[in-house]
């Protein structure tokens, strides 16, 4: 388990990073780690704000897809669990009676989310992804929400989810995708590359978080490819869905 380390990136040289680690360079990690630690205070209002608050739809879809049902009492992850939206919807659900394995490396997000869900459902765990501190099959289902894209290799994140899942529990993956009609495109990557940045930076605080955002979606997989990198990871029945026009995309894959 790693602690994040304070202090907020230098705006001439957390550009140069950023790109950097949006392109998966080396300094990826741990990028990633300080710049979630410096936004934490004000992910969740920039969320729902750059979003228009469609987030948690997207959120809830995601849950519905784990297929927890199947399994009530179970032990599920919540991977890069941030601020704990995703872990609060599970354990929140009507029915549900197990516990949520909620991990992240940021230290400061998942403390920015403590309160949210009911009392003793939810386990925060200071963990990175690649390096998970659960044992082989011990989860009976794994979700991850705009934060895979975030790891500091994604074939090893993959196969690291497929290692603590049970034989058939099922992986939801939640992230941002590119439209395909060309007008909407068009307007998201407007939206997303000028707008976006500017909000983000203006009230986060924080020179290069989102800006890092959109050039990390440029650099991700495009979701067949995605889907296809989960079937080299371990993963069988994989689909995919858009949402939103595109704006995002959901993705569903059974350990083997």
């Amino acid at each position: 388990m790693v602690r994040a380390e304070p202090g907020p990136l230098n705006a001439q040289t957390g550009a140069a990073e950023a790109a950097a680690a949006a392109a998966g360079a080396p300094v990826k990690r741990a990028y990633v780690q300080r710049m979630f630690s410096d936004i934490a205070p004000r992910y969740d209002l920039l969320n729902r704000l750059l979003s228009l608050g469609i987030d948690r739809s997207w959120r809830r879809a995601a849950v519905h897809a784990l297929g927890w049902t199947r399994k009530p009492a179970g032990r599920y992850l919540d991977l890069c669990a941030g601020t704990l939206d995703v872990s609060a919807q599970l354990a929140s659900e009507s029915g549900f009676g197990g516990r949520v394995v909620a991990a992240d490396f940021a230290e400061p997000m998942l403390r920015s989310g403590r309160g949210k869900g009911p009392a003793g459902r939810i386990e925060p765990v200071v963990a990175d992804a690649l390096a998970l501190p659960l044992a082989g099959a011990s989860c009976d289902g794994a979700i991850v929400a705009f934060g895979i894209r975030n790891v500091a290799g994604l074939d090893a994140g993959l196969e690291e989810v497929a290692r603590v899942l049970a034989p058939g529990a099922r992986f939801v993956i939640l992230e941002f995708s590119t439209p395909s009609v060309p007008l909407v495109r068009a307007g998201y990557l407007f939206y997303f590359r000028y707008i976006l940045p500017l909000i983000g930076g203006a009230i986060s605080g924080h020179p290069t978080a989102y800006k890092y955002l959109p050039e990390s979606v440029a650099h991700f997989p495009e979701r067949e490819a995605l889907a296809e990198r989960m079937r080299r990871a371990g993963f069988t029945t994989v689909t995919w869905r858009a949402l939103t026009f595109g704006i995002a995309a959901l993705h569903v894959g059974e350990k083997a």
